[in-house]
């Protein structure tokens, strides 16, 4: 009775003592390159629509005058909640388009309809 015992026991643990295992590989490297910090800040107009072509540009009409954004693939345009427009902006609209970048290389981040 204790050979049977034992033999099952041997039994029921011989596949784990000879389970494959598993092997973790860690790499680290190191950068000798400087870092460099860059500071971006994000500035917004606010006024209304004079033209837009939807994924090229709009032109808002703000308090100096009509200003033109170029639309990239990643400027957003949502409401005032936060959820996407998915109509076209029609003139007369108000807006606050923000945007990055000095005046001749503006870069929309997003558009928020106010109305």
């Amino acid at each position: 009775m204790k050979r049977t015992i034992i033999a099952l026991v041997c039994g029921l643990v011989a596949p784990l003592a000879f389970a494959q295992t598993s092997t973790t590989t860690t790499e680290e490297t190191t950068s000798t390159r400087p870092s460099t910090t860059t500071t971006t800040t994000t500035t917004y107009e606010a006024g209304t629509v004079s033209t837009y072509e939807p994924g090229k540009t709009i032109v808002v009409r703000g308090e100096q005058g009509p200003v033109s954004f170029a639309l990239g693939t990643a400027a957003n345009i949502v409401d005032a909640a936060g959820k996407v427009v998915t109509a076209p902006l029609r003139s007369g609209q108000r807006v606050r388009v923000y945007y990055t970048g000095p005046t001749e290389h503006r870069t929309v981040e997003r558009v928020i309809v106010e109305e």
